[in-house]
């Protein structure tokens, strides 16, 4: 009679349902297993709760809500559209294909053909989303969409020239500055200046919605927050740009010349301010050939800077300027404090 040697496998066991941790030839029955007790600290059970109460808060919102199947204008494709509109104002520089003359103007009507279809079709949404919104009745958006879409593309060329001027105007005004190519790449005040110029067209052509998505993006990117709504002539030059606020109201004339820092905005509004004051001048106007220093602040519907005139640093303005005038503050007085190396 022979005898297996052979050693006995571990036993296999089960805790309710599942395996317990073993050692050779022995079983060891854990508490729990580690599973077990994350599935025991799940909170998804109190989900639906959160979700009740998500529905009786939507249900009573005044201010705002979205739950409609008309569609609402989409943040990613307005962003596209500032891209392609880039590309057509600026051809060469923001894509990938090489261009020549042999297929330039293949390329520019090929973009600009997708531009039109891409605008037309948020046009119609932001339309829509309008009508909804202040329960209008049919306003006929695709049509109007496609003729404001295609107005748009009509000013491109005129966009350009003005961008033209701007650009000419950073060359003049900033010694620091290698040629275009580098203002077009890595300026953020043209950048931030190209999507007013784009977005303040379609303001003006009264589409809703869009326009202000297109400045707030650049405001988001560059930290230039200039309003669709402002009316602003060419040969803008925006250096550094980091904190500049133009209001909606604003009016900026040709080759004016503005630093870090600078807020063109309005005067203390009242709580009401955003019926009472809407249609009303808020913001200052900029004449001509001026230019402001950094972190001045010149407020007010009724506040004119003459045309020529220099704003110096850190200057607060609620008042007009006359033409040719330079305004700046009174010399600081500083301390310098020395520590004595024996004290």
């Amino acid at each position: 009679m022979t005898t297996d040697k052979r050693t006995p496998s571990p036993a296999t066991c089960t805790l309710n349902g599942a395996p317990c941790r073993t050692r050779t030839g022995a079983t060891v029955l854990t508490d729990i297993c580690e599973h077990q007790k994350v599935s025991a600290s799940s909170k998804h059970h109190l989900v639906p709760g959160v979700v009740e109460r998500l529905m009786q808060s939507w249900s009573t919102k005044e201010c705002y809500d979205h739950i409609s199947p008309v569609s609402i204008p989409s943040h990613g494709a307005v962003v596209t559209i500032i891209e392609q509109t880039r590309r057509i104002l600026f051809p060469g520089y923001f894509t990938s294909a090489k261009l020549h003359a042999a297929n330039l103007e293949y390329y520019i009507g090929n973009e600009t053909a997708e531009l039109y279809e891409k605008l037309a079709e948020q046009i119609t949404m932001a339309i829509r989303h309008d009508c909804r919104r202040h329960g209008q009745p049919c306003t006929n958006c695709e049509v109007r969409a496609n003729e404001m879409a295609y107005q748009f593309i009509e000013r491109l060329p005129d966009i350009a020239s003005i961008l033209a001027q701007d650009i000419r105007a950073t060359l003049e005004g900033d010694p620091a500055v290698n040629g275009p190519d580098e203002i077009i790449f890595s300026y953020p005040g043209l950048r931030a200046i190209t999507v007013y110029r784009m977005a303040h067209e379609l303001h003006a052509l009264g589409v809703p919605i869009i326009p202000r998505i297109m400045t707030e993006w650049a405001h988001g990117e560059t930290g230039i927050d200039i309003n669709p709504g402002a009316t602003i002539g060419p040969g803008l030059f925006i250096d550094h740009g980091t904190g500049v606020v133009v209001g909606e109201t604003t009016v900026i004339g040709s080759n004016v010349r503005i630093y870090q820092g600078v807020t063109l905005g309005a005067l203390s509004l009242p709580r009401d301010a955003g019926e009472k004051m809407k249609h009303k001048k808020r913001h200052p106007t900029i004449e001509d050939n001026v230019i402001i220093y950094s972190n001045a602040t010149i407020l007010g519907g009724d506040t004119v800077i003459g045309a020529g005139s220099v704003i110096g640093g850190n200057i607060w303005l609620t008042e007009s300027v006359p033409a040719g005038t330079k305004v700046v503050l009174k010399r600081p007085e500083l301390i310098y404090q020395h520590s004595r190396a024996d004290a």
